[in-house]
């Protein structure tokens, strides 16, 4: 796919020699991709992220790969905090209030297909914003598809299994539950079950008893072993 280089001076090192393991996606919130590109290029903004991707399809990288883009904030998942250094991150040019174009998901699919290639990473490597962070942000929100997306094979979408311990299970998956159960079902929801609302339900623990059993995430031990980490609580 055609790139267009529009270098950022916001980036540092990766710390202690971390490669990426996850995406994250996110929303521009802003009016346009020009506006977004002048934000993200400019010093005093301290914000970047690796990629922007316009409404039209046209791809702007911002910082290489290899460097630690600052997109994600404060923020953790599967217990690892400093998503920066974790991660590339990618910008979508959306307001927060509309629909995706569809030539920003198809760039978006074709961009995504080969960032999980080079770095040989899982489907359930690609995160939301809010799913990390999600006392502090929201994006890409509830107009993002991402079913579309796991129909690619590029994000996750979980069948339905046996009740369990919401928050448990939550945990299993990746949220950082310790922000409590209101914030994390806002998070599953805005990406799972967009068209829902009020309290907690048993399609919210169906859904995320399949997560957990399906998407366990990787837990690195003391030594740098790695081992699933496994979803707990489920009932009949």
């Amino acid at each position: 796919m055609d790139i267009e280089d529009r270098s950022s001076p916001n980036y540092n090192a990766r710390r202690g020699g971390l490669a990426p393991s996850l995406v994250v996606l996110h929303y521009t919130a802003m009016d346009s991709a020009d506006a977004a590109l002048e934000k993200l290029c400019d010093e005093t903004s301290e914000v970047s992220a690796h990629y922007l991707i316009s409404k039209d399809g046209a791809v702007f990288r911002l910082v290489e790969e290899a460097h630690r883009a600052w997109h994600a904030g404060e923020g953790r998942w599967a217990g690892r905090e400093d998503v920066n250094s974790r991660s590339i991150g990618i910008e979508l040019d959306n307001d927060g209030t509309c629909a995706f174009d569809a030539p920003l998901m198809e760039a978006l699919e074709v961009l995504l297909a080969d960032i999980l290639l080079r770095h040989s990473l899982p489907a359930k490597a690609v995160l939301a914003h809010s799913d990390f962070a999600p006392e502090r942000k929201a994006d890409p929100g509830r107009n993002f598809d991402w079913h579309h997306l796991a129909k690619k094979g590029l994000s996750v979408w979980p069948e339905a299994a046996l009740k369990g311990d919401f928050m448990r299970n939550a945990a299993s998956f990746g949220y950082p539950i310790e922000l409590g159960e209101k914030l994390v079902l806002e998070a599953f929801r805005q990406r799972f079950r967009p068209m829902a609302s009020g309290p907690l339900d048993p399609a919210d623990r169906a859904m995320m008893s399949g997560l957990a059993r399906q998407f366990p995430a990787d837990v690195t031990e003391r030594f740098g072993r790695r081992t699933p980490s496994r979803p707990i609580g489920l009932e009949s």
